[in-house]
This record gives C-alpha cells, sequence and structure tokens, in this order.
C-alpha cells in the first residue's frame, strides 16, 4: 500500500533533500467572533481602526460583520507564521472595546438568524457582490452555520522540488500541468485520510443549545444549555456543523480526479439552476437575496476540505486563475480551532500538517470513484462524532473494515521518514517531537483535545458556554498583557490605513452599475 511512498521518499533521499525543502511556505487563517462580554455575537460594525475588510492583507471578515479573519502571508516556517499571528492578534484587542475573540469554533449564545450580522464591505460593486453572496448564503443554509470559525492551513512546495520531482517521476509535461495534477493526488489522499486530522485535532465536542435553534438532535445533553458527543472529535465537521446538502441533491459533483474534471465540474455547478433557489428569487422588490439561483452562486461556495489555489488577478473568476496559471498552494480548511490555545493553533501540530500533507503528496492517489467517495464521507462523519470510540472501525477500498487506531498506527509509521528529511538541518528534531505527540494521542485517546474539553468541562462543572467564554477572557488577558513594539504596531496601522484608502479608490473608481458588474464577472472565460 506504501510501496510508491517509500520509493519516491528513496530517491528524495538522494536528491540534496535540505535545498528541496527549504523554501517551502505556509500560511494561516484564524477565524474568531468577536463577542460581547455577556458571550452574545457582537452587534458592532468592524471597528475602522482595523481597517477596510474589503482590502486589508491581513485583518478582513468572513460571512459575519462579527466574524474576524485574520491572515498571515505566505511565510517559510510554523514559528515565522505563529509569530505573525500573534502580533495580529495583540493589534486587534486594543481595538475591540471590552469584547473577547471566542475561543472555540462553535459559536457562543446565539439568539436566531437575526442576531447574525452580515458582513458589509463598503457601496463598491465588489463589496457590493460580496454582502449579496452571503445574503445568498442566508436564504439557502441559515445564518447560524455560517458563523462556524476553523483554522486555514496553505501549504506550497518550491519551484525547486517540483523540478527534481518531475526528473525522479520521468514526466516530459510542462511543470504547470505536472505541479498541479501532483497537487490534486494530495487532495484526494487528504480526502482519503482526512479523518485522522479530525481525529488527532478535532476540538469541537460540545456545542451550545443556541447554535441548534431549537433543532431535533440525537446528541446526548450536557446540561440545560450544551449538547455533546461521548466520543466526538469535530461536530464542525460533522452533520451538525458544515454540509454540501444541496449539491448532492442536485447531481452535481465536484471531481478531483485532475485539473480539468475540477474546473468543469466545479464550473457547472455555477451554472445550474436548482428550483428551490429560483423560488427564493435572484431580485425581489429591488433588493438583491442572491447572486443568481444556481446550485452555487460562485465556487467558494462548495464547502471542501481542502482548496486547489491559485491568487486571482484583479476580479478573476478562481477557477480561470487555476485554468491559466495551475495550482499554485493547497488550503486545508478541515481544522477546528483548539480552545486550550491563545492561537488557536501551536507549533507542533502545524509541523504535523506538513508532514501529513508530504504524505499525501508523496503516496500513491488513484482516482475516486462514487464508491470511495462515499466511503470517504463515512469516515469522516464517523470519526466526527465518535472518534474516541475504542470499537470505531473505518471502511478503506478493497480491504475489510479496519480498526481507527491500526489504520491511524499505520499511518503514523510512514510519516517517520518524512520527519527524518524536514528534521534535516534543523535543531532538536522538531518534527519528529510533531510526530511523537501525536502517537501519545493515539496511545492515550485521553490526551486528544476534543477528550481534554470534555474532560475539562465535566471537572469544572462548566457547560460549553461557560467553559469557552472563561478561556476566551483568559487568551484576552494573554494578548493584552504583552503590548506590540513600536514597529509592529507601525506596520499593521500603516496596512489598516492602507486598506481604507484602496477601498475609497475602488468606489470611486467604479463606472459600471451593479447589474452591469455581475454580468461581466459571470461572462468570464
Amino acid at each position: 500500500m506504501y510501496r510508491i511512498l517509500d520509493s519516491r521518499l528513496t530517491r528524495l533521499l538522494d536528491a540534496q533533500p535540505r535545498s528541496l525543502f527549504k523554501d517551502r511556505l505556509l500560511g494561516l487563517e484564524r477565524e474568531a467572533l468577536r463577542v460581547a462580554p455577556d458571550g452574545h455575537i457582537s452587534q458592532i460594525p468592524h471597528p475602522s481602526t482595523l481597517g477596510s475588510a474589503l482590502t486589508h492583507p491581513y485583518i478582513t471578515t468572513d460571512y459575519s460583520e462579527a466574524l474576524l479573519e485574520l491572515i498571515t502571508p505566505p511565510l517559510p516556517s510554523p514559528d515565522a507564521a505563529l509569530r505573525f499571528l500573534d502580533d495580529a492578534h495583540r493589534f486587534v484587542y486594543p481595538r475591540i472595546g471590552d469584547e473577547l475573540l471566542w475561543s472555540a469554533s462553535m459559536p457562543c449564545i446565539l439568539a436566531g438568524e437575526a442576531s447574525i450580522p452580515i458582513a458589509e464591505y463598503g457601496r463598491s460593486n465588489l463589496g457590493r457582490m460580496k454582502h449579496v453572496y452571503r445574503r445568498g448564503l442566508a436564504w439557502r443554509y441559515g445564518r447560524i452555520m455560517q458563523v462556524i470559525a476553523g483554522i486555514h492551513f496553505n501549504f506550497s512546495l518550491p519551484d525547486q522540488f517540483w523540478t527534481t520531482f518531475q526528473e525522479l517521476e520521468n514526466d516530459s509535461g510542462s511543470l504547470q500541468d505536472f505541479r498541479s495534477e501532483s497537487y490534486f493526488g494530495l487532495i484526494r489522499n487528504l480526502q482519503r485520510f482526512g479523518w485522522l486530522m479530525l481525529y488527532l485535532f478535532g476540538a469541537s465536542p460540545a456545542v451550545c443549545k443556541s447554535f441548534l435553534d431549537g433543532k431535533a438532535t440525537t446528541l446526548p445533553e450536557f446540561d440545560d444549555h450544551t449538547c455533546y458527543g461521548p466520543y466526538a472529535t469535530s461536530l464542525r465537521m460533522s452533520n451538525v456543523g458544515y454540509t454540501n446538502r444541496t449539491e448532492k441533491k442536485s447531481g452535481v459533483n465536484v471531481c478531483y480526479n485532475s485539473l480539468p474534471e475540477y474546473i468543469a465540474s466545479l464550473t457547472q455547478a455555477t451554472l445550474t439552476p436548482w428550483p428551490p433557489y429560483e423560488q427564493i428569487g435572484v431580485q425581489v422588490n429591488g433588493e438583491y437575496r442572491q447572486l443568481n439561483a444556481n446550485v452555487l452562486q460562485i465556487e467558494n461556495e462548495y464547502y471542501a476540505s481542502m482548496r486547489p489555489k491559485q491568487p486571482p488577478l484583479g476580479n478573476e473568476k478562481p477557477t480561470l486563475a487555476l485554468q491559466r496559471r495551475g495550482v499554485q498552494y493547497v488550503e486545508l480548511r478541515s481544522v477546528d480551532i483548539n480552545p486550550l490555545e491563545p492561537l488557536g493553533v501551536n507549533a507542533p501540530q502545524l509541523r504535523f500538517l506538513e508532514v501529513f500533507l508530504l504524505f499525501c503528496l508523496l503516496s500513491k492517489s488513484p482516482p475516486l470513484d462514487a464508491e470511495e467517495r462515499g466511503m470517504i464521507d463515512d469516515n469522516q462523519m464517523a470519526v466526527a462524532l465518535t472518534g474516541r470510540d475504542p470499537a470505531l472501525v473505518l471502511n478503506r477500498r478493497r480491504d475489510p473494515p479496519v480498526p481507527l487506531r491500526v489504520w491511524a498506527g499505520e499511518i503514523l509509521d510512514q510519516l517517520a521518514p518524512i520527519c527524518e528529511l524536514l528534521d534535516i538541518g534543523e535543531s532538536g528534531r522538531p518534527y519528529a517531537a510533531a510526530l511523537a505527540e501525536q502517537r501519545e494521542i493515539l496511545a492515550n485517546p485521553e490526551c486528544a483535545p476534543s477528550a481534554r474539553i470534555l474532560a475539562e468541562m465535566q471537572a469544572s462543572g462548566e457547560n460549553f458556554f461557560r467553559y469557552a467564554r472563561r478561556l476566551s477572557e483568559q487568551h484576552r488577558r494573554h494578548f493584552e498583557g504583552r503590548p506590540l513594539a513600536e514597529h509592529q504596531e507601525r506596520f499593521f496601522t500603516e496596512a489598516a490605513e492602507w486598506s481604507l484608502r484602496a477601498q475609497q479608490e475602488i468606489e470611486s473608481g467604479d463606472a459600471a452599475s451593479f447589474d452591469e458588474f455581475l454580468r461581466g464577472y459571470f461572462a468570464q472565460v
């Protein structure tokens, strides 16, 4: 099963591995709800002192005006990414008054759909498009699901790696095509093995009943205000959280077997009308409810655990950017915020993610068919809801069902030589140490973040809301106790001021009407 991985690692070890991997880049995007001191979602607009959510490169908003997104640039190491993310938190906190950044993925107290303000991006056509898209999400799925928060992990390898790897694979095509198809192999394997991320790093085993908003659930009660899964790892990634229900019902399946198939299937979903959305209407009484009535308004509406990415030029469609310039990096989106960590993530976890993604890249990755896609969905759901159940078994193609801990142990064994590669030139073998931490969780599931969270809630007698609020308050003190140095403060202040000017320039430069702007955007080919 792992022979191709072994062969590729052997050849890479003979090809100056330190220089092949040293220029890899990673980046982080951390979502965080702003909440009032009493734990309710903030009703205060995005503070202007943080800059423009439309144009700021590092501090923006996601679905809601209250859902901050803090973004690092591509950086050469986990430590560098965490330092930048830490600086961003320290810049934000003095500018949000007495509010907290919510410490968990699952949201705070919600007073129904109307309590969630949709993000605003100004009066430009681009800003209006972003707002209307979010309005469409509200009509289609409801607002509550949209304020679940997560960590996104961006990862890329340098051209020198791709050139050498292509030679070792005896591939004679273009480097762009080879890189893109290799990244798609990584994505398929991430889908196959991604349940391991939920088991090791899942940190959402409980949820406030206000999030359920009166909906029936099979989850047991922790108390009158909290539901939980005794063996759950990531309710965020279960049917309690994110889903792509409509795409499956409509018969549109996004295909990851090649870049052209991915682009074609995703484009089809953005062009296929869906009767329930037609009933919502696009413009009603002169107001846009959604961008269109298709299965997907735009490509980003499709939720996936990993996306292939190519930065767009201007207002270029994501699929056109991929078609023209190939895949530049991948974005892992299935990582919960760990409320035990002030930043929601730590360095050993990021190092393990690097190793795991290289495992997915270098392992054999055949095309996915409908049967295996079904197994992948079933495995993810089982691990999200009951991952720490000692009796849990998972399905894998052409093999009998296997206990989760047996399969996880096989994968962790295969990661050891990759850690050796990345530890070349490092002090203290940090990648091997990161792997050892995850072996400890496999041997002792009570060490997993999901288990630790439930154990701490039970020990303190706190329900999910009280527990997450207490940690949010601790994290605020952690950041406020370390003010930024003058040069760091100046860096973020200048970025905020620049973003406000950039938004004004976009708004003053609009010549077309909003209708014309949308027609032009969707007419791109």
